[in-house]
Order: structure tokens, then C-alpha cells, then sequence
């Protein structure tokens, strides 16, 4: 025996074995003759902090890379972090605020100086802290998205995807974060439902001392209306049509023009046209040949070309016309509505749509690929349900926005040469541009001082959708070892919120840059919510820190906690408490390893019959069981697969086998059992192992004395076997044993004071086959066959076979009596729904057979346990 601590202490044993497997690099990964199982990781912020929604996508990629690399796969887990342009810009601008300089002063270069400061000094510690969890990344590869090689890839890109005429550069209408001062595309707009005010505004029709009434979210953008528009049906104003109207607030002349786009009712009816801040209006302007007055700067701020409120905040305006317009008494009133507003996702601030010149990639084209092949089921998309979301977004692609007004990012390889909004090249370098640049133009008097770089960034994204090809150096160097050896990857794991942003622009630069997919599945977890539903956040003050949740519960518990109730694609309700059964379950498994290794082995013993039988029906039990578990990993239904490795461990394994074996109290076990049970440990250990990596470790090299490289971590994953009589015979066994047991606690019997089985005419179970092993469980003294049914005794049902509990003098009869009554109403009531059902023509003519065949069992099992009961009643004198 030897001296085992009686409680796990997680916080004593992680870091241990992290160090442990990192010093005998299992995690690392390069080209053999394996079958490869490669995972990119969603890259996180480089300046992030891990958060709920983290872990949970990290714990499903570590399960999922550790049984492949338990299957004998060359497991690949490729980590890395993200450069966010957006995000770490705007930390480092106010960051550099705080000690009172402005960006604005700043050269790019001395910017960056400090951008790259504060990168080092922040960044990494997401991926530090993924080490705690357990993610077993080979950090050989780490990657950021501004390494050189990966920085290099997108230039490449944007050059190669120019010069196929995929990206162009022109005036488009985008959506604007004057915080940011950045382009975005849609996908980085976050609409919310908001309470506002529409406003009825009077326009005076010009010549005459007539009015018209238009409704607007924002009067501030009246200063840059430039028509008028109602709908060519709209009888009301059919008159109009071809007049003009004075603007308010600034007296502008402009026409009354008419369209189909206006609806007729929404409002008033008339749509003040202002081409400069709004989409639609944008593109009526175009129809009609409209004046744009473009009114805000780019920070919100109004523009020069408004005539007033000049340099007041857009928000402060809108206050400010709605009180002039009230003091000329051109607002008839004020409504309060609710409506969508666009929100950047990244500051969260209220976004203006504007015209600006932008980067654009043509999509259409490109995206068709990407489109086919998840739509046939090439790529799978686990749960199937977003399948019709990213196919409604693929068939209605837009052309993505792809340049920020920013410094932190790749920055775009276009060279300006001239005054004209084309006189550029998109070159690699300098030397090039310079020679590009003469051939364009015909002049070769340019020089290289003569060349300006465009001042802008590419979208984060842009490097993002070529992570799983760029990570392998795939765009520079296309044919090398890396990329053909572990491309296509297997499994991403995702958020569904960023199916646009990232997961289809993947699937893009797979087929357009590799010609296939860029990995087979797609796992989308769901957001983790707190036991309201709210999404945690840290405004909400409801995320709780998972690292405290880790030192607390163990990172085991936690990644038990966060699965056991987080289905593909559905929310996480996230209740500490679930941490705690993860903790629970630990301290299970290492209880239920303390009692088999602090037990006495006496090595002459020979087996008993029913720990030899015990062995053969765990042993069964668990390879039926795995191809459950397997089959559920094969789905990709992780919460699944750890609620049947769950039950098996704790149901199965320390509930019924040790049960089983274990001896009596102060006895030694047989040699053989103990080894045998040390053997079947060793598989449930393997089968957690995913799941449970820290503690399974621990075990396993407790266990026996191993060699420093035998570790569960690479140990072989368990053979699935098929459906096992011998398993499914014993869950009758299991019944009987269980209703011996709820007889005792039903009529307070001591444990220790043993009862009498008696059976008649049984066919369904071998009770002589299982007799030791139902006598040391159910602690009975005789079990026999009987000729006829016995006065004064309990009796219960195993599917159609009667057994029978003789009463002891200590029964209280009248007691039994009214519990027998009570089942049998119950089952009498239970078999008149039935009867009712099966006397339903309807439903016996539509229903599948096998659904009918079940409520026809359910009829012969409820007369069955009629009859006994009656028979039963009629027992007790």
C-alpha cells in the first residue's frame, strides 16, 4: 500500500505536468508519415486577457487535439495571436493621451515605436494563460499576425488579388467610426434596437406660403439635403413632384424629384434626400445626378460645408437644430420611436455611413467556391443550422471594404506618383513602384522622392482569412514541406458571430489560393451567458475571472464545468456551480483511485466468481460505451460525449465495478482483480483524459512506476467495441439489485440485516448466473426458485419476471397494503391513456410501426405489473 493524499489538490499537480509535457515536447508537431490533425487557433487579441468565451472555445480544441494525438494522429495545435488594428490602436492612442502627447504629433514611425512597446509589454499574456487551462499548442508555432513572414503574405496577396482586378480603389458610401476615424466594413457593424426621436420637420414649398412635413432621425444631416423625394404613386403629393422646396435652418433651394424607393408609409411620406450620409439617399443622388454636401469631419464633428453649427459634436447638433427648427416653428412634433442603429463593434460608437475613398475587394466572383462547397456538405458546419445563415450572407455578398484610416497594421503596397485619383501602382517595394510607376505614366523623369505610400492599413481581417495557409508559409512559399503536409487542417472552432468576418473569408482564400478548403469542419460554440441570459461582459461586472475560477476549482473542474452543459451552437447559461460538480467529479475519480491502490493484495487468493465476472462486463461496458463516446466526438457533440464519459466513470466504473470487487471490510483482493482493475483504470483514465487532462496524468503515473515518457497524454486511445449481451443482461441484474435496495431504504432496513430473493417462472434474467454478485451487493441470505407465490411479501417487476421479498415480522402490512394500491391506480390510469391511444384509428394508421410496436410493449409490460399487483394485494392476510 502506499501513502495517497485523501483529497486532490489541483493547484500542486498542474503546473507540474504542463512542465513535464512541455519539456518532453508532446505538443510539438512536424511532418512524419502520421496521418496529420491540425487545428489553427481563432487567433486572440495580442493585448487580450482570457475571458469565459475563451475558454470555452479553447477547451473544446484541447479535448479535440489531445484524443487525436491519443488515436495516434500527428496532433497539430498551431496558437498565435492577433494584431487588431482597431482595437490596439485606440488602447495605444489613449495610452499616449495619459501622458499628454496626441498622435497627431507623432510621426508613423515614432507611433509605431510606441505601438510596438506596448505590444511587448502586453501582449502574449492571453497565450500564457491558455497554458493554465491545459491547451496543448505546439508554441514552436506561435504566430502573430504582424510576423514578418505573415506580414509578407498579405502584401503578396493584395498585390496578386490587384493585379487579377479583384481589388479596386474608389468613392463609395462606407460605414464610418468617427472614434476610430476608420472605415469598416458591414461586418464590423453591430446593429442595436435604440430609443430615439423622429422628428416632423416643416419644408416650405418654394413660391408659395405652402408647407410639406418630412419625418427624420437626424436633423442635424438637414444641413446636407439636396432634394426632396416621395413615391411616384403617392397621390398626395403627385402635385409637387417637379417644384422645389426650401431646406430649413439653412434656406436651400432643392427639387421634389420622385422614386420607387420612398415608402409611403413610413413617416410622412417625404423623404429628405441627403446623399452624403445616408445609403439610399446616396444612391438616389446618383440616379437623379444630386448635389453632395458632405457635413461631418471625421471625427463627427460638422464640417465647413454644413454653414453652421461648425465643429459642434454631431450629437450636440442634433439638440441644437431640433431647437431652432422648434424656435422657427418649422417642427410640427417629435415622436419617440425605437430603431436599429449601427454601432462599431470595436469602440462601440454610433456610426455614420460616408462617402469616402476606399480599398474595395470585388466578392462576388471570388466567393462562389466558398459558397458551393459548404452548401454540399464539403466543409460541415456543426450544428448544420448556420448552413442557411452563411448561405444568405454568401448569396448577398457585397464587396468588402478592405483599407482603415490607421497606422498599426500592413500597410497598403500602393505608391502614388500624382494629383489624379489614379496615378498610383501597387508595388512590393520601393525599386518597384519607381519602375511601375514610369511605365504607367510614360515618364521617366519620376523618382523615388517623388513616390507617396499610401498612408492607410488593411482590414485585421485581411491577414486573419489567410491564418490557416499563412501560418505554413503557404502564400510565400506554396509548395514547401508545412503546408503540404498539414494543410488542409481539420477542425475550427469558432464563435457563429464572426462567420462573415472570418470563417467564409477563410474558406475564400482556401479556394482561391489553394484550390481547396481550408479545413473539413467548423464547431460553432455558442456565447456564454450568465444564469440570466445576460452576455457576460465587463461593463456587467457578471464575468467571472477564470483564472480565480481555475485556483478555485481546479482548471479540470472548470473545463468539465464549461461542458457539461455547452451544446454546438447553443448558449452557455454559465453557473459557478457547474465548476463545482467539474471539482466534485475530480474528487470522485480520485477517490475511486485511492481505493483501489490503498487496498491489501494478497496474491494466493484465487478470483472470486463475481469480481471474475465483474472484470469481463466492465471491460464490456467500456468498449461498448466508447463507441458512444466515439460516435458523439464524430458529431461533434462535445457536451454529449462528456456526459456518457460521466456516466461511465461514475455510474459504471465506481458506483457498480468497484462495488463489485472491492472486498470485504479489512480484506485483502485477489492478485488478479487488483491487476485487472488497475488495467481497466488505466482505460477510464485514457477516455478522461481529454477532458481531464491534469488529473488523469496524476493518476496514471501513480498508478506504477513509469518511465518518464509513458504518460496517459500520448497513451493509446481505448478499441470501441459493439453492443454486449453480457452488458445489457447485467442492466436487469442492475434492476433487480436496485430494487432490493430501494426496499430496504423504503422500509428502513439495515444494510447489514439480510433479506430473501425469491422468483417463479423468470425468463428474461439468469439469476443463478449473477447469484454472488447480486448477494454481495444486495446483501441477501437465500435466493430461490418457488413453485408458488408466497404469502406476505414484496414483490416488484423486472420487465415481465416477478421476483419476491418475503416480509420479515418488522413490516408494517398496512403500510405495504396502501402502497401496492397506490402503484396499481397509477398503473391502471397509465394503462387507460394507452388503450385510448391504441384505440385511435388515427394514430395507429400514421404512426411509424415502431412507435405503435413501443405503446403496444408498454400495454403487455403495464397488464403485467397489474396483474402481479393484484396478485400481491391479494397475498397480504
Amino acid at each position: 500500500m502506499m501513502d495517497i493524499s485523501s483529497k486532490y489538490d489541483p493547484l500542486s499537480v498542474e503546473d507540474k505536468w504542463y512542465s513535464h509535457w512541455m519539456k518532453n515536447d508532446f505538443f510539438t508537431s512536424k511532418p512524419d508519415n502520421r496521418e496529420p490533425y491540425t487545428i489553427v487557433i481563432p487567433p486572440p487579441n495580442v493585448t487580450g486577457v482570457l475571458h469565459m468565451g475563451h475558454m470555452l472555445n479553447n477547451t473544446i480544441q484541447d479535448v479535440l487535439i489531445r484524443r487525436a494525438r491519443m488515436q495516434g494522429k500527428n496532433a497539430c495545435w498551431v496558437p498565435g495571436t492577433d494584431h487588431a488594428s482597431i482595437a490596439t490602436e485606440a488602447k495605444v492612442v489613449n495610452k499616449l493621451k495619459e501622458e499628454g502627447i496626441n498622435k497627431n504629433d507623432l510621426s508613423r514611425e515614432d507611433f509605431l515605436k510606441h505601438a510596438w512597446d506596448w505590444t511587448d509589454k502586453h501582449g502574449g499574456i492571453i497565450l500564457e494563460q491558455l497554458k493554465k487551462l491545459g491547451a496543448s499548442c505546439d508554441w514552436s508555432r506561435k504566430k502573430f499576425t504582424l510576423d514578418d513572414d505573415l506580414y509578407e503574405s498579405v502584401i503578396d496577396v493584395f498585390i496578386d488579388l490587384y493585379n487579377k482586378g479583384y481589388i479596386y480603389r474608389g468613392v463609395r458610401m462606407v460605414n464610418w467610426d468617427p472614434k476610430a476615424k476608420t472605415a469598416l466594413s458591414d461586418e464590423e457593424v453591430v446593429h442595436k434596437e435604440v430609443n430615439s426621436k423622429l422628428y416632423h420637420v416643416k419644408y416650405k414649398i418654394e413660391g408659395t406660403e405652402e408647407f410639406i412635413t418630412v419625418a427624420t432621425t437626424r436633423p442635424e444631416t438637414i444641413l446636407g439635403d439636396t432634394a426632396v423625394c416621395v413615391n411616384p404613386t403617392d397621390d398626395r403629393y403627385k402635385n409637387l413632384v417637379g417644384k422645389r422646396v426650401i431646406v430649413p435652418l439653412v434656406n436651400r433651394s432643392v427639387p421634389v424629384i420622385s422614386d420607387e424607393y420612398v415608402d409611403m408609409e413610413f413617416g410622412t411620406g417625404c423623404l429628405k434626400i441627403t446623399p452624403a450620409h445616408d445609403i439610399n439617399d446616396y444612391n438616389i443622388g446618383i440616379k437623379h445626378n444630386l448635389e453632395v454636401i458632405d457635413v461631418l469631419n471625421e471625427d463627427g464633428t460638422i464640417s465647413e460645408a454644413a454653414g453652421m453649427y461648425i465643429g459642434l459634436d454631431r450629437f450636440k447638433a442634433r439638440k441644437q437644430s431640433a431647437k431652432d427648427l422648434e424656435e422657427q416653428g418649422l417642427l410640427v412634433k417629435v415622436e419617440d420611436i425605437k430603431n436599429k442603429v449601427g454601432y462599431s463593434e470595436r469602440t462601440n460608437e454610433v456610426i455614420e455611413p460616408r462617402l469616402s475613398l476606399q480599398w474595395f475587394l470585388a466578392m462576388e466572383k471570388l466567393s462562389k467556391p466558398a459558397l458551393d462547397n459548404v452548401v454540399n456538405g464539403n466543409i460541415a458546419f456543426h450544428p448544420p443550422k448556420f448552413i442557411n445563415t452563411y448561405k444568405h450572407w454568401m448569396e448577398n455578398v457585397k464587396d468588402w471594404c478592405i483599407s482603415r484610416q490607421l497606422w498599426w497594421g500592413q500597410r497598403i503596397p500602393a505608391w502614388f506618383y500624382g494629383k489624379g485619383t489614379q496615378d498610383f501602382v501597387v508595388a512590393k517595394t520601393q525599386e518597384e513602384a519607381l519602375e511601375l510607376a514610369r511605365e504607367k505614366s510614360s515618364n521617366d523623369n519620376i523618382q523615388a522622392n517623388d513616390l507617396r505610400q499610401d498612408e492607410d492599413v488593411l482590414d485585421t481581417w485581411f491577414s486573419s482569412w489567410l491564418w490557416p495557409i499563412s501560418v505554413f508559409d503557404g502564400i510565400r512559399n506554396p509548395d514547401n514541406e508545412d503546408i503540404n503536409y498539414y494543410y488542409p487542417t481539420q477542425s475550427l472552432v469558432t464563435a457563429p458571430e464572426i462567420m462573415f468576418f472570418w470563417v467564409a473569408r477563410m474558406i475564400i482564400a482556401g479556394y482561391e489560393y489553394r484550390n481547396e478548403l481550408p479545413f473539413t469542419d467548423v464547431y460553432y460554440t455558442g456565447i456564454v451567458r450568465d444564469k440570466q441570459g445576460r452576455k457576460m461582459s465587463k461593463s456587467l461586472g457578471n464575468s467571472p475571472d477564470p483564472i480565480e475560477l481555475m485556483k478555485k476549482y481546479g482548471a479540470d473542474g472548470v473545463r468539465v464545468g464549461m461542458l457539461l452543459s455547452s451544446p454546438a451552437g447553443n448558449d452557455l447559461l454559465f453557473d459557478e456551480s457547474l465548476c463545482e460538480q467539474g471539482r466534485n467529479f475530480s474528487n470522485k475519480i480520485w477517490n475511486a483511485f485511492r481505493l483501489l491502490k490503498t487496498l491489501e493484495v494478497d496474491e494466493n487468493l484465487s478470483q472470486p466468481k463475481s469480481s471474475e465476472f465483474a472484470v469481463q462486463w466492465m471491460k464490456e461496458s467500456i468498449a461498448q460505451k466508447l463507441a458512444v463516446i466515439d460516435e458523439m466526438y464524430g458529431k461533434f457533440r462535445m457536451s454529449d460525449a462528456l456526459m456518457e464519459t460521466y456516466k461511465l466513470v461514475w455510474d459504471e466504473f465506481c458506483a457498480w465495478y468497484l462495488e463489485m470487487v472491492k472486498p470485504e471490510y479489512g480484506k485483502p483482493i485477489d492478485a488478479k482483480t487488483y491487476h485487472e482493475s488497475i488495467s481497466i483504470l488505466e482505460d477510464v483514465l485514457k477516455i478522461l483524459h481529454p477532458f481531464m487532462p491534469f488529473i488523469t496524468e496524476e493518476i496514471w503515473h501513480l498508478l506504477k512506476s513509469r518511465d518518464e515518457k509513458d504518460c496517459v497524454i500520448v497513451a493509446k486511445w481505448p478499441s470501441a467495441g459493439g453492443k454486449s449481451e453480457l452488458v445489457e443482461e447485467f442492466e436487469l441484474v442492475k434492476e433487480i439489485i436496485s430494487n432490493i435496495r430501494n426496499f430496504r431504504k423504503s422500509k428502513n432496513l439495515s444494510p447489514k440485516e439480510t433479506v430473501e430473493l425469491f422468483y417463479q417462472n423468470i425468463k428474461l434474467v439468469d439469476v443463478e448466473k449473477y447469484k454472488e454478485t447480486i448477494v454481495k451487493l444486495a446483501n441477501v441470505s437465500e435466493i430461490k426458485d418457488i413453485a408458488d407465490k408466497p404469502t406476505s411479501s414484496y414483490s416488484f417487476m423486472v420487465k415481465t419476471d416477478e421476483f419476491f421479498i418475503p416480509f420479515s415480522e418488522n413490516i408494517n402490512l398496512d403500510e405495504e397494503r396502501e402502497r401496492i394500491e397506490k402503484e396499481l391506480e397509477y398503473q391502471k390510469g397509465f394503462l387507460n391513456i394507452l388503450m385510448k391511444k391504441l384505440s385511435n384509428e388515427k394514430f395507429v394508421n400514421n404512426a411509424p410501426a415502431q412507435v405503435v410496436d413501443a405503446e403496444k410493449k408498454k400495454q403487455t409490460d403495464a397488464e403485467a405489473k397489474i396483474k402481479a399487483l393484484e396478485e400481491q394485494l391479494s397475498s397480504l392476510v
